[in-house]
Parts: C-alpha cells; sequence; structure tokens
C-alpha cells in the first residue's frame, strides 16, 4: 500500500487487526513485569504493549494493529517512524550523538531555531532555544517574562494543563492527578476563567466578551496588571478537555496584554505544528504572542521543546541563565527539521483541515441522536466530544470511561481529557488514511449505539 500523503510504500499494512482481546496475553505478561519495575504513578491509558506504529495504526506484541486516534498525546503528527525523520536521525547518529550545545554547538541546533522565528506567528525580529518537554519550555518562558519585565505575578486559566515540573503543576488547574499531594506549589500565580462556550452561563454567543471582561476586571482587582509579568494560556486547552476558547477572547486577552507591558505566553505544546488546522492555533484569531512554547509534535516523537520570543525580550537573560545538558539534542533536531519538511510536503496544515472537516458532521450527527453528547468542539485534527447526562449537562464520566473501553476493545485507540474526566478527544496521525479515519468513527457510533 502506498501512503495518501508521502508516496512512498507504507511500512505497515494500514489496517485494523484484532486477533486477541485487548490487551492479550503477552501485554498481560508484560503489565506484570510493570508493577514490578514502574511505579504506579506512571499510568497508562491503554496497557498493550507495542512493537511497531506508522501511519494510522499501532501493532501489538499479541499481533493487534489498533487504529490510532491519539498520536502518542499528538507528538507523532507526521506518523510514527516517518521515513523523512527516520532517515535524517540514521544519518546523524552515525556522526554524533551528542556534545551539548552549550559546549560544542552544531548547526542541526541552528537550523531549527531559525526555522521557528520564522513560521512562528508575527513578522517582528525573535530568538528561539531548545529544551526537551513542554513543560520545560513554559517554564523558561515564565522565565524570560519575570527577567524581562521585572515583575513576579503569573496568570493563568482553569482547566489549563501546562506541565508536571513545579512552576507547570502550579499553573496546571487540575488537582487529581496532577497536583494532589504534591504541594506547597510556586508563589504568585492566578487563575481566572477561560471562555468556555459550552458552560458559559448567558450561552455560547455572549462567551467570548464576556470571559475576556472578566478575566481582565479580575485581573486588575485582585493583582494589578503593573504587577503581572506574563498570562500563560493554551488557545485551545488541551488536558481541559479541548476547551477552544469562543471567539474574541484570545484577542482581547492580547490586547490588554499589550496595553500594559503584560507578556502573552501562548502555550502551543499540544496545539502546534499543524495539529488544528494552522502552524499554530493562534493562527486561527491572528493572535501574536510576545512568547510561545513548543513541543510534543515538533520532532516525530524525539523529545524536543522549544521556545520563541521576541528578541527584545530573549536577548536580555545573562549568558547562561537559558539553556540544558540535552536541550537540542542533535537526534532531535535533524527530526525536528524532518518535520517540517513533512508538513510542508504532505500539506498537513491543509490535510489537519480535512480530518475536522470529516470528523465533525459525523461527531454532530451522532450527537443528534444520542443527547449524552452535549457538545462537539476544536479544530483541525483536534477535536473532542464532551459526554453529560443529557440536558443537566451534569458530567459523565462513567459514560466516557464505557465509551473508551468498548473503543479500545474493538481496535480504536482514543484517548480522555476534561477537568470532570467526562471528554473524548481525538489526535489521529496528520498522515492518518482516509479509510482508517472513516473506520474509527464508525467504531465510536457503534459504541454509542450499543
Amino acid at each position: 500500500m502506498t501512503s495518501q500523503i508521502t508516496g512512498r510504500p507504507e511500512r505497515l499494512r494500514q489496517e485494523r487487526r484484532v486477533v486477541t482481546e485487548i490487551p492479550g496475553p503477552k501485554s498481560r505478561e508484560l503489565q506484570e513485569r510493570r508493577v514490578g519495575a514502574v511505579p504506579p504513578g506512571v499510568g497508562s491509558v491503554l496497557p498493550v504493549y507495542v512493537t511497531d506504529a506508522g501511519g494510522g495504526v499501532v501493532v501489538d506484541v499479541d499481533g493487534n494493529s489498533l487504529i490510532d486516534f491519539g498520536s502518542g498525546i499528538a507528538v507523532t503528527g507526521v506518523g510514527n517512524a516517518s521515513p523523512r525523520v527516520v532517515e535524517r536521525v540514521k544519518e546523524q547518529v552515525e556522526r554524533f550523538t551528542h556534545t551539548c550545545f552549550m559546549v560544542a554547538p552544531y548547526e542541526s541546533y541552528v537550523a531549527v531555531c531559525e526555522a521557528l522565528n520564522r513560521i512562528t506567528p508575527g513578522d517582528h525580529e525573535k530568538r528561539s532555544f531548545l529544551v526537551n518537554s513542554g513543560a520545560e519550555a513554559v517554564e523558561n518562558a515564565v522565565k524570560i517574562a519575570r527577567y524581562a519585565t521585572g515583575r513576579q505575578a503569573v496568570v493563568a486559566f482553569d482547566h489549563g494543563f501546562h506541565g508536571r515540573t513545579l512552576l507547570t503543576m502550579t499553573l496546571t488547574a487540575k488537582s487529581m492527578p496532577y497536583k494532589h499531594g504534591f504541594g506547597p506549589y510556586a508563589p504568585e500565580v492566578y487563575r481566572m476563567p477561560p471562555a468556555y462556550a459550552y458552560r458559559w452561563p448567558t450561552g455560547p454567543g455572549n462567551c467570548g466578551p464576556e470571559a475576556a471582561a472578566q478575566a481582565i476586571d479580575q485581573i486588575t482587582k485582585q493583582i494589578g496588571p503593573l504587577n503581572v509579568a506574563a498570562v500563560v494560556i493554551e488557545p485551545i486547552q488541551g488536558e481541559g478537555g479541548f476547551i477552544d476558547h469562543a471567539p474574541g477572547f484570545l484577542p482581547a486577552i492580547a490586547e490588554f496584554c499589550q496595553a500594559n507591558g503584560i507578556m502573552l505566553i501562548a502555550d502551543e505544546v499540544q496545539t502546534g505544528f499543524a495539529r488544528t488546522g494552522d502552524m499554530f492555533a493562534c493562527d486561527h484569531e491572528g493572535v501574536v504572542p510576545d512568547i510561545i512554547a513548543m513541543a510534543k509534535g515538533i520532532a516525530g516523537g524525539l523529545p524536543l521543546g522549544a521556545v520563541t520570543g521576541r528578541a527584545d525580550l530573549m536577548d536580555k537573560v545573562h549568558g547562561g541563565g537559558l539553556g540544558g545538558t540535552y536541550g537540542g539534542n542533535p537526534l532531535a533536531c535533524e527530526a525536528a527539521l524532518a518535520v517540517l519538511e513533512e508538513i510542508e510536503a504532505g500539506g498537513l496544515v491543509e490535510r489537519a483541515r480535512w480530518i475536522g472537516e470529516t470528523m465533525v458532521p459525523r461527531l454532530r450527527a451522532l450527537a443528534e441522536k444520542h443527547d449524552v453528547i452535549g457538545d462537539v468542539r476544536g479544530r483541525g485534527a483536534m477535536i473532542a466530544i464532551e459526554l453529560v447526562r443529557g440536558a443537566s449537562k451534569e458530567p459523565n464520566p462513567e459514560l466516557t470511561a464505557e465509551i473508551v473501553r468498548r473503543c479500545h476493545a474493538a481496535g480504536l485507540l482514543v484517548l480522555t481529557a476534561g477537568t470532570y474526566g467526562n471528554v473524548v478527544r481525538f489526535l489521529p496521525p496528520l498522515v492518518i488514511p482516509e479509510h482508517l479515519l472513516v473506520e474509527g468513527l464508525g467504531i465510536l457510533e457503534s459504541a454509542f449505539e450499543d
């Protein structure tokens, strides 16, 4: 079979294949070994142990081939083992695996930063540097904002998720499982309401301007704008349930920040790199952040994060104030350059839009049949459904868990999300073949019918 995106032969058969119960006996055996070696705090959505993956499938040790609607939580947008990524990483690993950019630099790090300066929102002069993860990117973005402004307060939003380090855990809104028992938390972090249209008291049409006015009013009264170093926000809240802020909210927050010397930090860790049908989710309403934090889809599965910001901000930090031993590892840099080539050559921004245009009508039709689906939302290949107990909008985490269980048993890998545990989220690889996308939607529909 030839890939619909790359035109190359597919290394794996692009088919769903369920040959054992899921998880199968070999996966269960590995799970028993895991219990004795790995702490239970490290969870797994589905304990099937993977031997291969690519295109739109994940293959486990028992020979089951599952349709992938998760992409490793939006990491493998270009697919697992994308040929471009594999080729560039292979070439690099034969040359050298590490020198530390802060000791003996190399061109690929610079090339990634040049590319990020070019493709991130805004035509102003920028600087970038590389780290290992999304949490590290967000934490460094806050460091830079505090340094550049001389202020301490940081504003985050309800339902937001920014990571598991001390500062990013503090920024994160959800207690269980991310914060419970891990305090005390970092000081000078304040939380505001987002523009959650489905649950806005006066209705979705009023949400954007009203939510912005409320957040700005609370910042002004409770903190004082001149004390705020940064506002940190996900353009679409990921772990919080794919909450796509109502129109007008982000531009209003950006305008308030600009008027008060506050740095707007866009956490595009999950939304970046073509996932939402734009290269970055901020592009949708023309919002230009001062600093942008990135990771996940940047390097096709290799650990890499990045911070890009206005040159006048980034250049203020003293020498040695930024960096890390592994940040911008040469293998990950080569992978990132291959990902950017793949996005452009494969038309993956447009492909993400097509995925959304395919999924959303099917999901809305499903919602019309089942009133337990309270909302269908998202953009591009970042789509979710929120499950409730009918018109009351009371969250329905039990049904959510059952729907996900049935999907997994039928060979469809899907993820949950949401502050209330009642959201099913869909993050298919941008290179998923059309027949697998359609088949996966059929499995979801059957789960509700059953």
